[in-house]
């Protein structure tokens, strides 16, 4: 201990044992100890006492789609890991669209990577992609540290990320399953999105009819049935239908390789409480309606559901038209993703060891992560977010860190009050005030 050089105390610290009073010893960035409370504090060692606040990790969010470089008028690094600390996030991984290029060749991660070097306010590691043209570079990507690869099974909306078919499918899952990596898959079928009605406009119920929950359900089927095959790990993305939730059961019981995420907004938002032509609610696949949003819950309580991440998926507001058709699909939710969370969890009996466990220790195991990141343990990285849970604000999109600040959240009030986010066991974000970039890229460990 006689090298400490932080302690930081509170009467509620988040651990993997549970929730306790304690003090939690940091030297070199890292982790040390996690002591009783009183313990005392080693000489030359600086106390932080935050009271009664909570003392959680730095959530680890595995889905954003950050742009940066070439649609950088849409989000970028220096604003999107300013968002995420400012949320208490403390890591992200970045998916391979909607930047120019994608990341789906080592030059073109080499190129990302040398964009997000000087701008990251947290760490951040990088998805590849898998595309129909690309098997031969799913390896090399691997080995260049990329945590899995992104597929699409319907069109991605944007030309240089195209989908994979059921035989793209097969081929880039086996050569993947080939050196035990991981395919992430937005699941959605093109047969039954092509056969939905399609008809436009400001309707949002027009909107979720077409996208139906079949498309999701089809096309998680067929994954599944991929994945037993080959034996591969996959992960479903983002998911919003509540009638998929046997298959993916099942599947677990049998010892399938899947783990699936949801979203805040998918937990937190219905299609009841949607305005026609409010397409800052709009994503692919679409919030559902409350009986579905129940059916997640139930899912995350029993472990069917693996995690929480936001799918940052942020665009021009320009873009985000009346028309559901034709408005860009995506969620802004950095900033807001563990206040909304936590509302919802809990009014409906859960805590914020609960939380946690979703939007931060799962999300690091799931890539690779938690032997660093993800808990409140010796020999983890002291990445800490300070959280006040009985306080809430009202959500105002001017004061979101987001560059562009559209937000299907705006008005409204959430529980839990980000006081200070810690990286490394420095202090990079408190009351507003922003330190210097001091984020890492990460890659994965071999």
């Amino acid at each position: 201990m006689s090298d400490t050089e932080l302690v930081l105390r509170s009467t509620r610290v988040i651990t993997p044992e549970g929730t306790r009073a304690a003090s939690v010893a940091v030297a070199d960035g890292t982790i040390t100890a996690v002591l009783p409370y009183d313990a005392d504090v080693p000489a030359g060692a600086r106390l932080e006492d935050v009271g009664d606040h909570v003392l959680l990790p730095g959530l680890v969010d595995t889905h954003v789609h950050v742009n940066d470089p070439g649609r950088t008028e849409w989000e970028g690094f220096w604003t999107a890991t300013r968002a995420a600390a400012a949320g208490g996030i403390t890591t992200l991984v970045d998916m391979p669209l909607n930047s120019l290029p994608p990341t789906t060749t080592v030059d073109h991660l080499r190129t990302k990577q040398a964009v997000a070097a000087d701008k990251a306010h947290i760490d951040v590691g990088f998805w590849g992609g898998a595309l129909p043209d690309n098997v031969k570079d799913l390896r090399p990507l691997h080995e260049a540290g990329v945590f899995g690869f992104k597929a699409f099974l319907s069109p991605s909306g944007v030309d240089e990320f195209p989908h994979l078919d059921q035989d793209g499918l097969a081929r880039s899952l086996a050569e993947i399953a080939s050196f035990g990596g991981l395919l992430i898959v937005h699941a959605e079928d093109p047969h039954h999105l092509d056969a939905a009605p399609q008809q436009g406009g400001p309707r949002y119920a027009d909107f979720l009819a077409s996208r139906p929950r079949d498309a999701e359900d089809t096309a998680i089927a067929q994954l599944i049935d991929q994945a037993r095959r080959l034996d591969a790990r996959v992960h479903v993305l983002h998911l919003s239908s509540s009638d998929a939730l046997p298959l993916i059961a099942a599947a677990k019981a049998d010892g399938v390789r899947v783990t699936v995420e949801t979203c805040p907004h998918y937990l937190t938002l219905t299609a009841e409480e949607v305005p026609d032509g409010a397409s800052e609610f709009k994503c692919c696949p679409p919030i559902r309606e409350s009986a579905n949003q129940d059916l997640l819950w139930q899912a995350l309580a029993d472990g069917t559901i693996d995690c929480v991440v936001t799918d940052h998926s942020p665009s021009t507001a320009d873009l985000k038209t009346g028309d559901f058709a034709t408005a860009w699909g995506g969620i802004s939710g950095l900033q807001l993703s563990l206040p909304a969370v936590w509302t919802a969890a809990r009014g409906r009996g859960h805590t914020l060891q609960d939380v946690v466990r979703w939007m931060s220790s799962r999300t690091a195991a799931l890539v690779g992560l938690d032997t660093r990141k993800g808990a409140i343990a010796p020999g983890h990285d002291a990445d800490f977010a300070v959280l006040a849970p009985d306080e809430t604000f009202t959500v105002d999109p001017a004061a979101l860190q987001h560059r562009n600040r559209v937000t299907a959240y705006a008005g409204k009030t959430l529980y839990g009050v980000v006081k200070s986010t810690w990286l490394r066991g420095e202090r990079i974000v408190a009351d507003g005030q922003f330190t210097d970039p001091k984020g890492r890229l990460l890659t994965r460990v071999p």
